[in-house]
């Protein structure tokens, strides 16, 4: 006699459709630098172009889009572990600040950056997720999110600062506005009294914002 048995699979939490968010736009970049290398498509030249308007599609192209794969390597870990830890606040916490931080950085970028000059790279969301993490906690003091911003510094100060130099070659524009955007995030996102309004009023949207 055989019997049929039926198993119920848990639904992902909105933590882990967070970081595998994370995890999909850090597979993606690798994946559009291996074509670009393989094929010679030069997908850089969809990168952010100053004051061009065809360079606008950039802000949303130019954070997956690497000069090499030395350029992509320098990014990858800190793209990772920073996006990750806003993850871990939920999938709409992770979409809503690289979404915030893209723009604002990219748009940025684009008004305040050299004519004829290319930006790529995903630098601009790494410094804004790691400013995202610094500032949120002085908007929610938590002080869970005021150790993490504490951690964060301590591990990237001196590469956040040293980012922010301007220098030949580096678009530290990027990284300027990117941070801009994680503040501005921060604000957003986790202002305190927003989040008590939040509480009182729920509000229907993507789960996950704590």
């Amino acid at each position: 006699m055989s019997i049929e048995t039926t198993t119920t699979r848990r639904a992902p939490t909105s933590r882990e459709q967070g970081i595998v968010l994370v995890v999909a736009m850090l597979a993606l970049m690798w994946v559009l630098e291996i074509v670009d290398q393989v094929t010679g498509a030069d997908l850089d030249q969809y990168g952010i172009k100053p004051h061009d308007a065809d360079g606008l599609i950039g802000i949303a192209t130019a954070p997956f889009l690497h000069a090499g794969f030395g350029h992509l390597i320098g990014n990858t870990v800190p793209f990772l572990v920073l996006g990750v830890a806003i993850a871990l606040s939920g999938l709409a916490r992770v979409v809503a600040a690289t979404a915030i931080v893209a723009v604002v950085g990219g748009l940025g970028t684009w008004l305040a950056a050299s004519s004829h000059t290319n930006h790529i790279g995903a630098s601009g969301i790494v410094f804004g997720y790691a400013a995202y993490l610094i500032a949120r906690g002085f908007f929610s003091r938590n002080l869970l999110h005021l150790g993490v911003g504490v951690l964060v510094i301590a591990v990237y100060g001196t590469t956040l600062l040293f980012g922010l130099v301007p220098t030949d070659g580096i678009s530290w524009q990027g990284h300027l506005f990117g941070a801009v955007g994680g503040v501005l995030a921060a604000r957003v996102l986790d202002s305190r009294d927003e989040r008590r309004q939040a509480s009182d009023e729920p509000v229907a949207g993507l789960p996950g914002i704590p």
